[in-house]
């Protein structure tokens, strides 16, 4: 089988973006994880599936595969390349695409000068069965033991399920060390994004995430989304926030419990080719 594939990136979070719009084909786990192997593949952080959707007043469907093949909901970089692609595709010409995956519906808006991307990432989720959490009780901070250490973290979901802490240095985080103990701990039955706030003022964070069946990105959409809502929640932070991330800025607003987070921000195409799985 030989597909074409475009590699884009939304500050440095790397995909590989598929067209099956006019072909409907089905990617394997292991075919997904060959794709996004860096060393035997095209590499990439996740692969982004277009497709076509049966829902009234959506105009698209998208898929988002890991590294490591496993299926996820949400993506917010992903969800900015997903609008850049359909339109330098000519797929669509429509502005705001509406989208549906497996978490829910988004809309996206491209700004005809600067090209930046706003998408609609929806209302946060903060019920633990929503999340999914493995607690009773929902509570503004949540603790575990790790090593003989008490880890306190914000929990939601944002399509896709999040822990936030809140550091004191982002550069010196043990975010890889922690950051995979975290991902697979039993409180988090589907795994979940651990995000490491450093909080430099009201209006600004500086943030790295370790993300499920990825590892730490250098960009994490949906993880900026999580952290500043965590952030305001705590009181710590404004509605109108620049959360600062390795591969560059993304702006984040929210105004409160029940209403969407908007994320804006940049996505580029790296290149194109074909690959023969």
């Amino acid at each position: 089988m030989e597909l074409h594939f475009t590699k884009m990136h939304g500050l440095g979070n790397d995909f590989v973006v598929l067209d099956f719009t006019k072909q409907p084909l089905a990617l394997s786990s292991a075919q997904a994880a060959l794709i996004a192997d860096r060393h035997f593949g095209v590499g990439c952080d996740q692969i982004l599936i277009v497709e076509t959707s049966d829902t009234d007043g959506v105009d698209f469907k998208y898929r988002i595969l890991n590294a490591d093949g496993s299926e996820v909901g949400q993506c917010g970089n992903g969800a900015r390349c997903f609008v850049r692609y359909v339109h330098d595709k000519g797929l669509s010409a429509k502005n705001p695409i509406s989208v549906e995956t497996l978490s829910g519906q988004m809309t996206l808006t491209i700004d005809p000068v600067t090209r930046l991307v706003t998408v609609n990432m929806g209302a946060p989720r903060f019920a633990p069965k929503t999340i999914p959490l493995a607690v009773g009780n929902k509570a503004d901070r949540y603790s575990l033991d790790i090593d003989g250490q008490t880890v306190e973290f914000s929990a939601l979901s944002m399509g896709n399920p999040h822990a936030v802490l809140v550091i004191d240095d982002v550069q010196t985080a043990p975010v890889q060390q922690l950051g995979s103990i975290l991902e697979s701990h039993p409180i988090f039955p589907e795994r979940a994004n651990i995000g490491f706030m450093q909080i430099n003022d009201r209006q600004n964070i500086s943030l790295r995430v370790f993300e499920r069946g990825a590892g730490e990105t250098i960009a994490c959409g949906s993880g900026a989304c999580a952290a500043v809502v965590a952030g305001i929640q705590m009181g710590l932070l404004d509605q109108h926030v620049l959360a600062q991330l390795t591969g560059g800025d993304l702006q984040i607003t929210w105004a409160g419990e029940g209403q969407p987070v908007m994320m804006t921000g940049p996505a580029e195409t790296t290149f194109e080719g074909r690959l023969t799985l």
